[in-house]
């Protein structure tokens, strides 16, 4: 057996033994019992986690996010002058795929892969305005039980030190999508079909393969590690031993369970309501900048065609920070400070934008705004999840998150009208001033956060003096609230 009790088959570590990957759970005691794991068995089930679950959620959001984007690219290939709408009928689709991202938020999996994936191909057959918005709203309701969903399920396969990283592969597909989708759209809209429009035919490109992997996700995407098809037995059991050192339960038993006392404590915590601020905050220029960003280049002098293609390289750098920075912000325990430098380097891009005239200043205010949001974004949805002190505390964070989040592109869609060509001044000071805001948030969640560290620090030394103390808290349950739960600033 590589998974037991440690009292039935060694004694467990100290605390200088603990190696630098457990330094964010709570502190061991003498003679502790608790479930020990092979170490080189769980590197072995992180590592096929790694290479299945990951690369399919990511795979998915990338799929998601070009179709909910594409619109932009469709509008640059003639779709508003065929279907004979202005600039405000094009502002709707931008904003229908928001609105309802504020309204589902449980609706999940392959079923939305499909409506999804569904909605979005249709969109081809679409022949006016009111056509092309039904099929937006379907493609907006079944996108919204996707996403939000994600970095929860994946704290049920990693702990508080590792989610971070995973959260920003998985976050990074939409910069990754938004690199190639202006080279995608051009290489399905440059040719001239004989019997279809090239905005039809990119619908029906990009909208074909989230059908097909909707199956993929039925069949390879678990609910819990430990019901995992990829897993053989012996490495199931380490993975419901690392569910038992997270929250003190099996990965199945977490599955579902619901605590609503939890759940109304999370909602009188300060830290619960600062993240969705942010996020807030964030996706008023994060929801903006795909959509509007052609345009933005075109207004700048630039051809359709070199419009499309000039708004990759920025986004491909933002793919690079996403990831690098959550990685950093996961090693060094620093994920307030992470988000308050990207939170600054996209504030002054879009200050650039609203200001400056030379084309080439501009371009390079594009890449700072795009490598500043995005990662930001990336790194506030791994910090909600891992400063709740339970699941249930830990869902109601992030659907909270979402349900004020999103409702910052309700906005953002909306301050980039045709008539402020062609330095879309107010939109980009809008975008520019909720990035300085989202920075100083940032500052006081942390600054919150570690004060409320040294109020924990002075709990459990009382807890130390009088002998209350479980001499199980310091390996099982490591993530739940209780003693030794220091928040990740």
């Amino acid at each position: 057996m590589d998974v037991s009790k440690a009292d039935s088959i060694k004694p467990a570590q100290t605390m200088s033994e603990r190696t630098d990957r457990d330094s964010d759970e709570k502190a061991p005691q003498a003679n502790e019992a608790g479930p020990w794991i092979d170490p080189v068995i769980e590197q072995r089930v992180k590592r096929k986690i790694d290479y299945v679950l990951v690369p399919l959620v990511t795979g998915l959001y990338l799929l998601a996010f070009l179709d909910r984007s594409n619109i932009g690219n469709a509008q640059t290939a003639g779709m508003g002058k065929d279907l004979g709408f202005d600039d405000a009928h094009y502002q709707w689709f931008a904003l229908m795929w928001k609105a309802f991202l504020t309204l589902f938020v449980a609706v999940w999996a392959c079923t939305c892969v499909l409506v999804w994936g569904l909605a979005s191909t249709f969109q081809a057959a679409a022949f006016n305005w009111s056509g092309l918005m039904a099929s937006r709203f379907f493609l907006a309701t079944a996108e919204a039980g996707f996403g939000p969903g994600i970095p929860y399920l994946l704290s049920f396969f990693y702990k508080r030190h590792e989610l971070g990283f995973r959260c920003g592969i998985f976050l990074s597909a939409a910069p990754l999508a938004t690199t190639f989708a202006g080279a995608l759209a051009y290489g399905i809209t440059s040719g001239h079909p004989a019997h279809i429009a090239n905005w039809r035919l990119l619908f029906i490109v990009e909208g074909v393969p989230s059908v097909l992997l909707a199956i993929a996700a039925y069949v390879f995407m678990p609910d819990s590690p430990d019901t995992a098809r990829f897993l053989n037995e012996e490495e199931k059991q380490v993975a419901k031993a690392r569910a038992i050192q997270q929250t003190g339960t099996e990965g199945t038993e977490r599955v579902g369970h619901i605590n609503f006392k939890e759940i109304l404590m999370s909602f009188k915590d300060f830290k619960t309501w600062m993240p969705p601020l942010m996020y807030f905050s964030c996706n008023v220029s994060f929801s903006s900048l795909p959509v509007f960003l052609p345009a933005i280049l075109q207004s700048m002098g630039f051809t359709a065609i070199n419009a499309q293609g000039l708004s990759a390289p920025p986004y491909f750098l933002s793919f690079l920070i996403c990831i690098g920075s959550t990685w950093i912000a996961d090693k060094t325990r620093q994920r307030g400070y992470m988000i308050i430098g990207l939170s600054l380097i996209a504030g002054i891009g879009y200050i650039i934008l609203a200001v400056c005239e030379s084309v080439g200043v501009r371009y390079f205010g594009v890449f700072l705004a795009a490598a500043g949001v995005f990662p930001a974004i990336s790194n506030i949805l791994p910090w909600t999840v891992n400063n709740q002190g339970s699941d249930s505390k830990r869902g109601a964070g992030i659907t909270l998150l979402n349900i004020i989040g999103q409702c910052g592109p309700l906005l953002g869609t909306r301050v980039f009208p045709e008539h402020d060509k062609p330095m879309y001044v107010t939109g980009m000071s809008i975008c520019a001033a909720f990035m300085f805001f989202n920075a100083m948030l940032a500052l006081v969640l942390r600054s919150y956060l570690a004060w409320e560290n040294k109020r924990f620090d002075k709990s459990d030394e009382a807890a130390r003096q009088a002998g209350n103390i479980d001499p199980k808290s310091g390996s099982t349950g490591i993530e739940n609230d209780g003693y030794g739960f220091r928040n990740f600033l």
